[in-house]
């Protein structure tokens, strides 16, 4: 990357926010901000909490990187605002943000293109008077057990396993805390491989093997609950399969610059989709990171390579 292209230009961190993966968000940041600095680059650290638009031109910003996991961050909305400011920002643009964010969305895109994904159903709540809520359920015509999902959440928030009916109801109402629609899915066994992108190639990919029932938020950020593989126990067809598979994936919603797919591979090797995320996490215990030092690629090489991205774009 040509330095001089952004040395002059001030760099905001964007960070921290107010969804529920906030935490995730600032340890992000703050890893991507002391990575800018040891490159040389002009960089602050922005929280989002408070008053961006003011933040940003009060700090001469001129190019975004973003940190954000979840909520506004994720899903377009901080995307379209750097838009209509014209900075330039990191990460996938306004549609794709959105429309990865969206799982039943992205599910129904990722079927049009023919990619493998878990039969599913959605449930949706409504309101019913003013205090009152009832729940549209459709008819669940695939096997236990169920993945219970909010739709538009990431970390594996409000996710849960129901392997009896009767659990269904306690876990539906669950996400529904988190979202008014609910992605009731077929768990696929097997094992679960996450695809790394970086541009228009993926990097390689990181088997996940949690201590917990699945890797939910706790196994995700918490260290030692998880052993991490690289490259996946998986065959090199099968390996090269997911690749390609995640790459249509990244294509299929419009994605740019680095993303994370998330597959699970069942008992005969055929890779299922579970959702592409635009802003992966960029913790030391993150999976972008580890596969990209799988690639030959240091911490601060991502960073720097997901930056000179955004600038291309």
């Amino acid at each position: 990357m040509t330095k001089n292209l952004v040395t002059a230009k001030r760099i905001g961190v964007l960070m921290g926010g107010e969804s529920s993966e906030r935490d995730i968000s600032i340890r992000s940041g703050l890893a991507i901000y002391q990575g800018l600095q040891e490159l040389g680059y002009n960089s602050v650290p922005i929280d989002i909490s408070k008053d961006v638009v003011n933040a940003l031109k009060k700090d001469k910003v001129k190019v975004a990187f973003l940190a954000l996991h979840g909520g506004i961050g994720e899903n377009g909305a901080i995307q379209g605002m750097l838009e209509v400011l014209g900075i330039p920002y990191t990460g996938s643009g306004v549609l794709a943000s959105a429309l990865a964010m969206d799982k039943e969305a992205s599910k129904k895109i990722f079927i049009y293109h023919g990619l493998p994904v878990a039969p599913f159903v959605i449930a949706r709540q409504k309101a019913k008077g003013k205090t009152q809520k009832t729940v549209d359920l459709p008819v669940i015509d695939f096997t236990l057990p169920w993945v219970v999902k909010p739709v538009a959440e990431g970390s594996s928030v409000g996710v849960s396993i129901v392997k009896k009916v009767e659990d269904l109801q306690p876990n539906l109402e669950k996400a529904f805390a988190f979202d008014q629609r609910v992605m009731i899915e077929k768990f696929i066994p097997g094992k679960e491989v996450h695809i790394g992108v970086l541009g228009q190639k993926a990097m390689g990919g990181v088997e996940v093997r949690p201590s917990l029932e699945f890797y939910n938020y706790e196994a995700k950020y918490t260290s030692g609950l998880t052993d991490y593989i690289i490259p996946p126990e998986i065959d090199d067809a099968t390996y090269e399969k997911a690749k390609e598979i995640a790459m249509k994936a990244h294509t299929a919603l419009g994605c740019s610059g680095a993303s994370r797919v998330d597959l699970r591979i069942d008992d005969n090797n055929v890779p299922h989709i579970l959702e592409v995320n635009t802003l992966p996490g960029m913790t030391t215990t993150s999976l972008l990171p580890k596969i990209a030092k799988s690639a030959g690629l240091s911490f601060n090489d991502l960073v720097e390579e997901i930056l000179r991205l955004a600038i291309k774009e």
